[in-house]
């Protein structure tokens, strides 16, 4: 295992954001999704939430730089399942929608545990998300057009909420707890090992100091 490659992946690790989390409501467009996963990976994100017609995505390898492998995607069922299972986890849900009580999205508080929730882009929020969210957030515009492009939109928001963060501490050390960097850590390091250990329902092997799984004395 490269020592520079093991130390980039911790490094990674240690800035990842376990309650900060982007929820989509069939954003299923191939460039769209890749490029907000792009933005999620960017920011710290690590975990996103996705309401798909057939509960699968595609990543565009392109625009997301490969970004699809390094942040976790949970898909659901349908937008009611989505925003009541975040909220059961205390995450307040934001939706990016033009409404009368909505806000500028730089004034939201982003330190605590929430989630931005994206619609499409020729839809937007649908009503029913719109009515299940803690709040809306607006970008405010300066120009003739409405609205942003839906990635744009959602990076905009992400690296405002990066910003805070920071600001914050919350990137100056390990917010993940120690069986979730340890796993994403293995994934990460040897995906093919992972898949095996999955399928077969057993537990990862440790990892030595150097990022290489420790054999067990009977293998």
């Amino acid at each position: 295992m490269s020592a520079s490659r093991l130390a980039r992946f911790k490094a990674t690790l240690d800035q990842r954001q376990p309650d900060l989390r982007v929820l989509l409501d069939q954003v299923h467009k191939p460039h769209n999704l890749s490029a907000i996963l792009r933005t999620c990976d960017a920011t710290g994100v690590f975990q996103a939430h996705a309401v798909l017609p057939d509960a699968a995505f595609e990543i565009h390898r392109h625009c997301s730089a490969g970004a699809g492998q390094w942040v976790h995607m949970q898909t659901h069922a349908d937008i009611e399942t989505a925003i009541v299972a975040l909220q059961a986890e205390g995450l307040a849900v934001y939706a990016a929608h033009l409404s009368p009580t909505a806000v500028d999205f730089r004034t939201v508080d982003y330190t605590a545990p929430c989630a931005i929730l994206m619609g499409a882009e020729r839809w937007g929020v649908s009503e029913r998300a719109a009515a299940l969210a803690d709040g809306h957030i607006t970008v405010p515009m300066s120009g003739l057009v409405e609205s942003l492009n839906v990635s744009v939109a959602a990076a905009v928001i992400l690296f405002e909420a990066q910003r805070q963060r920071q600001v914050a501490g919350f990137y100056d050390q390990p917010r993940l707890t120690p069986e979730v960097y340890q796993r994403t850590l293995f994934e990460w390091l040897h995906p093919r090992i992972a898949e095996h250990c999955r399928t077969r329902g057993e537990p990862y092997p440790a990892l030595d100091e150097a990022g290489d799984p420790i054999r067990s004395p009977s293998a």
